[in-house]
């Protein structure tokens, strides 16, 4: 075969390729939902009740709510290295959020980041994660928020700088970094342990900020948790190792997942919010199973934490810094910086009761 004719089949195979992309994205966009009947959905109360819960789990208000702003009426500006995307309006009002959505939209949306009207989504929308999502789960977070009351919120336009802003590049994006299942950040087999991966890495999407992200966005899966400056603050590292180098134990973190106050620290910034609007509502066995999987069903060995300077704590016992503390630290820390630690106690406390209740 000459080299001619060779270049001429690869000339026709690449004509070819072309018109298939062209076909795709032409059937994705003429084809995309835009009109439709709006829709009211019936579920049972205990689906719309699981639905809350689990939409809580997700952390759904955080994004979608701005400050100042109905919940779930979106508009929250969220920056990015390629510009800013502002959440969307997903209350069931039928022009601006979901009410013309069907139970099959939202979960494509959830599962592959397609809009109903056929256009893609930016991953600002963690389907990268929701995608491990089980279609229950998603049918029950859909029946929630087809409850919750319509909202005339009109939706904002993404900012984002060329070439970013051409949504049809998502394509592309998905086919190199769109995975079905996140490589686990700990080791374990127990259920807890496999409740957990399900709640951190779908529901919670953690790794959606604690995991580093590469040039393109995308999370760098062969670190996962391993902490990352996405947003204003960095997000630490969460793997059992990185948790157990700054003293973190199974009851610290408990405590800190529910109240947002605890012997190794206080939530702050977005995590403030993500305790807020989801932690703190997860039932005890949830919250045990998010720490079994952070830790690992072996947890590793918590390193002590360094001695303090005994200058250094005379000087701050018995000058500004006593004064700066009692002021602006106390009224969560207690007097004498103790009340984190107490609070663990009771944590383990609660916890311990309500498991003898739910053995009754």
């Amino acid at each position: 075969m000459t080299v001619r004719r060779l270049a001429k089949l690869a000339a026709a195979a690449a004509v070819v390729v072309v018109i298939a992309v062209a076909t795709l994205v032409a059937i994705r966009l003429l084809g995309g939902k835009t009109g439709g009947a709006v829709l009211v959905v019936n579920a049972p109360a205990d689906v719309v009740a699981r639905g809350k819960y689990l939409a809580e789990a997700a952390d759904c208000a955080a994004c979608h709510s701005a400050p100042g702003g109905a919940p779930y009426a979106g508009g929250l500006a969220m920056q990015s290295g390629f510009g800013t995307i502002y959440a969307t309006n997903i209350t069931p009002d039928p022009d601006n959020g979901i009410g013309r959505w069907n139970a099959d939209d939202f979960w494509r949306a959830l599962h592959d980041g397609i809009r109903r009207d056929g256009r893609q989504l930016y991953p600002a929308m963690p389907y990268t994660s929701y995608r491990g999502m089980t279609r229950a789960d998603a049918d029950a977070i859909y029946a929630h928020v087809m409850q919750l009351r319509p909202m005339k919120v009109a939706n904002r336009r993404t900012e984002l700088d060329f070439p970013y802003d051409i949504r049809l590049g998502m394509m592309g994006w998905n086919l190199l970094f769109l995975t079905d299942t996140i490589p686990a950040a700990s080791t374990g087999s127990s259920a807890a342990w496999r409740r957990g991966r399900y709640l951190v890495d779908v529901l919670g999407h953690c790794g959606e900020c604690h995991t580093p992200r590469g040039i393109l966005g995308q999370m760098e899966l062969s670190q996962p948790l391993a902490g990352f400056a996405l947003g204003r603050v960095a997000a630490p590292d969460i793997t059992p190792a990185g948790l157990a180098s700054r003293g973190w134990t199974a009851a610290s973190l408990r405590t800190y997942l529910s109240r947002g106050i605890a012997s190794r620290g206080s939530a702050f910034g977005d995590m403030h919010q993500v305790i807020v609007l989801s932690t703190r509502n997860l039932t005890a066995e949830d919250n045990d199973a998010v720490v079994t999987y952070l830790l690992g069903d072996r947890p590793p060995p918590t390193a002590p934490l360094p001695a303090a300077d005994p200058a250094v704590l005379e000087a701050a016992a018995n000058g500004a810094g006593r004064t700066n503390y009692v002021a602006l630290c106390a009224g969560c820390h207690g007097l004498d910086g103790n009340l984190s630690a107490r609070l663990d106690e009771i944590a383990v406390g609660v916890a311990e009761r309500d498991r003898t209740a739910e053995r009754r």
